[in-house]
């Protein structure tokens, strides 16, 4: 799924969108995803994309150059 962009979406929409791309598949050897996390909080980390300052691609190209 494409997160939603900030002009054609809303708080809640980027906000589930989400919680629902990092909702845990309970399957950490092949998920990895709460490595890319690394125990912070989708909400926290993606806070800007949810309030509409920054778009989803750019906290996510953060997050992967901070490894």
């Amino acid at each position: 799924m494409t997160a939603p962009s900030i002009e054609s979406s809303t708080r809640e929409e980027r906000l589930d969108y989400v919680l629902n791309e990092w909702k845990c598949l309970h399957n950490c050897e092949l998920c990895g995803k709460c490595h890319v996390l690394k125990g912070r909080g989708e909400e926290i980390l993606y806070a800007d994309y949810i309030d509409g300052k920054r778009s989803n691609m750019d906290i996510t190209l953060e997050i992967r150059s901070n490894r």
